[in-house]
């Protein structure tokens, strides 16, 4: 176990091949900054190189979830010779980067949201392979009531909701609940706080016990079909289904479940 609690990004592994991403900054409200940004890119970076990291988890300390860009550190920006034009270029880019390494990411990647997750903490909740909140939670893309459209966060948002559901949030800056978050398909499920944590790491378990080559085969077929149209999809999809037929784990996969028995994955 490696715990860092000095540390606005606390790192925590276990035995099942589960690794805790904890936001730990709760004073500044989990806030997105540049070195939050920084700390989970490098994270997840190492974690996509790791053989022993099956799942990812990302989880916070504090009753914020994630506040979303750090407003500090974008109105010092104003004072830069440009009133802050290139600092806010590299500043989105950079959260666009976390978001998209997220989702091309070969391990599942679970928001375990506890808290308020409002603008780009809503985008990251969006962009996680699963969600799961506590019933308290609640979501909000409120740029708009800043005077700042919540465009980035849109791109994860558009892709979870419908474009009604979306378009509710983006216009009106609302929060809604993790009834409503669950409804619109922005999360999964959503459970006492007691339960979170434990509820979050069963699913997690489950999901590790799975061939780490069918869950990377599986994490990027599902993405890359989205973007195609139906006759493309299937093309793809089935030259992904052929491919993944031969490997050694669906060899042993199909055995095992003949015989009646337990698989023995190589993830191979």
């Amino acid at each position: 176990m490696n715990i860092d609690m000095k540390s606005i990004l606390s790192i925590d592994d276990n035995d099942f091949g589960i690794l805790r991403l904890t936001l730990n900054d709760p004073s500044n409200k989990n806030s997105l900054s540049e070195i939050m940004m920084q700390k989970l890119i490098n994270a997840i970076s190492k974690a996509t190189e790791d053989n022993s990291v099956k799942v990812i988890v990302i989880a916070s300390n504090g009753n914020v979830f994630c506040s979303g860009h750090n407003l500090k550190e974008i109105t010092n920006a104003r004072k830069n010779k440009d009133f802050g034009k290139s600092y806010y270029i590299n500043l989105f880019n950079l959260c666009s980067s976390l978001m998209q390494l997220i989702v091309n990411c070969p391990k599942p990647v679970i928001a375990e949201v506890r808290g308020v997750a409002t603008a780009a903490g809503c985008q990251l909740v969006a962009s996680c392979d699963l969600a799961i909140s506590s019933n308290s939670s609640k979501f909000a893309t409120p740029g708009v009531n800043l005077g700042l459209f919540c465009s980035t966060p849109m791109v994860a948002l558009s892709r979870n909701v419908s474009k009604k559901n979306a378009m509710k949030m983006l216009l009106t800056g609302d929060m809604i609940s993790a009834n409503e978050a669950k409804n619109i398909s922005l999360i999964n499920d959503h459970v006492s706080e007691d339960e979170l944590t434990e509820t979050v790491m069963k699913l997690s378990e489950k999901i590790a016990q799975k061939s780490s080559m069918t869950l990377k085969t599986g994490k990027e077929a599902f993405y890359k079909q989205f973007e195609m149209n139906l006759s493309d999809a299937y093309k793809y999809t089935s030259r992904v289904m052929a491919e993944n037929t031969l490997k050694d784990d669906a060899k042993e996969g199909i055995e095992s479940f003949l015989e009646k028995r337990d698989p023995n994955w190589s993830d191979s």
